[in-house]
């Protein structure tokens, strides 16, 4: 295994909730990448199409499993639910309505 591999594994495992995208080397540029989720440091999901359907199986599982956004990206999250994915979006925090407006413009 490369040193670029273990450092991703590293990362990988620092997560507490996200997608991942791995292009390996020696592919063509047209070749799917590996897209997995992950929540607390597992691979929970992995061998998903694209990093679109990584987001909404990360959003769904959250729901299913009842966890709380982390803090440090409690309006990342909040912007993908109700913005992108248009579930409860007439509850906005003010900082994702000024973002939507500014979308919006």
């Amino acid at each position: 295994m490369r040193d670029i591999d273990l450092e991703a594994e590293r990362e990988r495992e620092q997560m507490l909730l996200g997608v991942y995208a791995v292009r390996h080397e020696g592919v063509e540029p047209t070749d799917s990448p590996n897209v997995g989720v992950i929540i607390e440091g597992c691979e929970v999901l992995q061998d998903l199409r694209d990093v679109a359907s990584g987001c909404a199986l990360l959003l769904g599982l959250i729901y299913c499993l009842n966890l709380s956004y982390p803090k440090d990206l409690k309006y990342t999250f909040e912007f993908l639910q109700k913005v992108l994915m248009e579930l409860d979006g007439k509850k906005l925090s003010i900082k994702v309505q000024i973002l939507k407006n500014k979308l919006h413009e």
